[in-house]
């Protein structure tokens, strides 16, 4: 696949403000592509998304993520206990008490803690991996065209699960990889906090391998269909 080309595509059909994001969760035993260095800094996984989707890529080890929320359900490393009795994100004020935050923990997509020992993450069309995952961020109505180019063949419904957290870790990057389908977030408050996502922007995950499938569909419905509802 010509990541250069499908993310051009992307990029046209969509009317994309940012570049189409392509992440990649290197397991234990996996080679790490040449060409990638490690942020200065630690980061969260929400800022390199925000970060790649403007042209910057990387190569982010367990010790450089900087939010062991996002860290430890991307498989990185063990869940906190302060995160999973509820009492981390209970302190925040985001929820009633700690019973309740620690049930949102208790419910988000997690890998095996210590599975994976990096994220890779590149704007698509320069990326140097197979991506498991490619993360756009943009306005509802640019969003909303990916549910129809999904449904584009087969029909049926689009799903979507979110929660107050993790909208770049666990919704946008997990969720497509484990279930195989788009997901979208509306944002979270780490990201919209931790980073210059705008009040008007939201996320969308599509599983890599079903990248070329709904870029397909989008060329369709970019002459017809799109192009009479964005007439106004």
């Amino acid at each position: 696949m010509d990541y250069a080309e499908i993310s051009d595509k992307l990029v046209k059909y969509l009317e994309l403000r940012s570049e189409p994001v392509a992440v990649k969760l290197l397991k234990k035993g996996e080679s790490i592509p040449e060409g990638y260095s490690k942020p200065e800094k630690n980061l969260r996984h929400c800022q390199s998304i925000m970060r790649a989707r403007k042209g910057e890529a990387f190569i982010i080890p367990a010790e450089k993520h900087a939010c062991v929320v996002g860290g430890s359900s991307l498989g990185l490393f063990p869940t906190p206990e302060k995160v999973a009795s509820g009492e981390f994100h209970a302190n925040l004020k985001m929820f009633e008490n700690a019973e309740a935050a620690a049930e949102m923990i208790k419910k988000r997509p997690t890998f095996e803690p210590g599975s994976r020992i990096a994220t890779l993450v590149s704007p698509l069309k320069a990326a140097k991996f197979e991506p498991d995952v490619v993360i756009l961020v943009d306005r509802p109505e640019t969003i909303y065209w990916v549910i129809p180019a999904s449904t584009y063949s087969g029909g049926g419904r689009a799903n979507f699960s979110s929660a107050a957290f993790q909208a770049t870790c666990a919704d946008s990057t997990l969720l497509p990889i484990l279930t195989g389908e788009i997901n979208l977030s509306l944002g979270c408050y780490g990201c919209r906090r931790s980073t210059d996502i705008e009040k008007d922007e939201m996320l969308l995950g599509i599983p890599f391998n079903k990248l070329k499938v709904i870029v397909e569909a989008l060329e369709k419905l970019h002459a017809g269909p799109m192009a009479k509802a964005r007439k106004k």
